[in-house]
């Protein structure tokens, strides 16, 4: 029987990529990765993807939230709460655990699983623990979904302190004077603890700063004059981490670089001054997020600096195997030589991070860097590569 003149069924148009934006989480920078979050949630091309936000509440547990990226914002010098914008205060999601399945389900107690449908694509606006040190990373890896940002590796190496400046050191790249107190060491012997930061001041002389290892948005770190203030500090590092990073100051100009990953590889922006924020003694958490002073882009720098720390940012990126994005950070030191203070593999996406604006100033206007961003993580197989 011939069909050439039976009704034909209308093609379906293509399904959208759907992309699970995923923020909030466990680590003490959930308020600011809400804020990313609103900020991405604004710039993804609605026309090109379908969007599925997911907080994770502080407790941990995943759940549907409100797409309103405009109750995501620091107001009042206070940042948000997954909770606020929860659907539920019981129901969670559950992600896949068969890379065979990338349908998201929707449970709460006494009622029927719900499927959401397939996630293409997760862009993870984590910070901290628990989201950006590799954790999510790995659970992504095992359901098989592919998602934004680098991997298991280079997010944990991104993430430790101590272990970034050593694979830094591994591949030549310039750091700064510094030394760990692991949690065993202070459990053990407190005061020897102690003593090995007071010989190390000894060598490098104040003042010191002490920090959490693996923690970011400068939360728990401390800027220590003199040797009456160690004991507060490191209580409040360990609040936040029991591995506590101390480093000398190094005198200079703090100089930011963006590395964005390109179809034929990574690229650096033009890089960003951070000027002192007078009332801050340092480039504290209040300092970057509340009382913020604009940052300076492109930095005053030479042609030969400018090159340089393009250079040495993309050299940061690769020697850590990092993919997607990074955003390394520098000191200018008062004898003209970059120093690579850290890099971050999810650095901030808020209105006023350094990251999007320094790839505007590059050319990459924000919604074509989301856009970037996601088209690299859909290119990317999981698994090994």
């Amino acid at each position: 029987m011939s069909t050439e003149n039976l009704p034909q069924s209308p093609e379906q148009p293509p399904r959208k990529p759907r992309v699970a934006v995923v923020f909030g989480g466990r680590s003490s920078e959930h308020g600011i990765s809400m804020v990313t979050a609103g900020a991405v949630l604004r710039a993804i091309d609605r026309t090109k993807y379908d969007v599925l936000p997911i907080g994770i509440t502080r407790e941990g547990r995943w759940v549907l939230t409100a797409d309103d990226p405009e109750r995501m914002t620091i107001t009042e010098r206070r940042t948000p709460e997954v909770e606020e914008l929860a659907e539920s205060s019981e129901g969670g999601v559950i992600l896949p655990v068969d890379p065979a399945n990338r349908e998201v389900v929707y449970s709460e107690p006494g009622s029927v699983p719900k499927a959401l449908g397939e996630v293409d694509v997760v862009f993870p606006m984590l910070h901290g623990p628990y989201g950006e040190d590799g954790t999510l990373q790995g659970l992504l890896e095992l359901s098989g979904v592919p998602y934004v940002g680098s991997g298991v590796l280079a997010s944990a190496v991104g993430q430790d302190k101590e272990y970034m400046k050593r694979v830094f050191t591994s591949f030549g790249l310039p750091i700064g004077p510094y030394v760990v107190i692991r949690p065993r060491e202070w459990e053990q012997d407190e005061s020897a603890a102690r003593k090995k930061i007071i010989d190390f001041a000894g060598e490098h002389g104040w003042p010191l700063f002490v920090k959490p290892a693996r923690a970011g948005s400068s939360i728990g770190i401390t800027k220590v004059e003199d040797l009456s203030g160690l004991d507060e500090a490191i209580a409040e590092a360990q609040h936040h981490d029991p591995k506590i990073l101390v480093e000398a100051l190094l005198r200079g100009r703090e100089i930011e670089c963006g590395v964005l990953e390109f179809e034929d590889g990574p690229r650096a922006s033009v890089p960003a001054e951070i000027p002192p924020v007078q009332s801050h003694a340092y480039y504290d958490f209040e300092a970057k997020y509340i009382d913020s002073t604009p940052g300076i882009v492109p930095a005053p720098l030479t042609a030969e600096q400018t090159t340089e720390i393009r250079r040495l940012a993309v050299d940061a990126f690769e020697a850590a195997s990092c993919e997607g994005l990074v955003r390394a950070d520098f000191f200018l030191t008062e004898d003209g030589e970059f120093v690579i203070n850290e890099i971050n593999t999810m650095p901030g996406f808020t209105p006023i991070s350094m990251y999007p604006k320094m790839w505007e100033a590059t050319g990459v206007p924000y919604p074509e860097l989301v856009d970037r961003l996601i088209q690299a993580a859909l290119r990317r197989p999981t698994g090994l590569r």
